[in-house]
């Protein structure tokens, strides 16, 4: 089917490397548990579009310019390492906003509370799993043990297995997410506990970046 080769392995193979702790599942724990439910489905989103973008990349030959180029490889590194540092700073630099408490603790005019950019947190899920070089590697490295060499539209098949990654990291995701925001949930409505986890957000996304900078392609 569409030149793949053991389409069921492909799918455990998938399930299982999502089961795999790394930068986009610490992006999605820490949003959901900082800032809600909300939050996270949109860095699933986010996440899950990264993968797709890879996707295509994969398909039209562009990811080989990453395998082929040590420059454009370490452009894209330091790029997202630089982005992720830059997230971190700014969620240790922000000030807190009162999302919950100001409305529990019973105050007679509840404070202004600045609604969560939730379009912001989309696209930063995006771009942190996009300028991931290591992402575009894996699925080069990956992808071509399933699909049949003698297929005459590769770029189908690469399409193919990509949407089936997507979706099988999106249902986890997901999971994580929900789990994570009900784990949070009451830390939330404690303010200063819920200035705390931004704070350390904030570090875990710097340490995100510092890790990819300083891995070796």
């Amino acid at each position: 089917m569409f030149g793949i080769e053991n389409y069921l392995g492909f799918i455990l193979a998938a399930i299982l490397l999502n089961l795999t702790p790394g930068t986009d599942s610490m992006y999605i724990i820490t949003r959901s548990i900082s800032q809600g439910q909300t939050a996270g489905f949109y860095s699933v989103l986010g996440i899950t579009s990264g993968i797709l973008v890879h996707t295509l990349l994969a398909s039209l030959g562009l990811s080989v310019l990453l395998a082929n180029s040590p420059t454009a490889f370490m452009l894209v590194k330091y790029i997202g390492a630089g982005y992720l540092c830059y997230l971190g700073v700014k969620m240790l630099m922000s000030k807190q906003q009162p999302l919950i408490a100001s409305s529990l603790q019973g105050s007679e005019k509840p404070t202004s509370i600045k609604p969560i950019d939730h379009w912001q947190i989309y696209k930063q899920g995006v771009l942190t799993n996009t300028f991931n070089p290591k992402v575009a590697l894996f699925f080069l490295a990956f992808f071509p043990q399933f699909i049949d060499s003698s297929y005459a539209y590769g770029m189908l098949s690469f399409l193919m297995l990509g949407l089936t990654f997507a979706v099988t990291g999106f249902i986890w995701c997901l999971c994580l997410a929900l789990l994570a925001s009900k784990f949070g949930k009451k830390l939330r409505e404690n303010p200063k506990i819920e200035s705390m986890m931004n704070k350390i957000s904030g570090v875990v996304f710097m340490g995100l970046g510092i890790k990819l900078l300083t891995e070796k392609g």
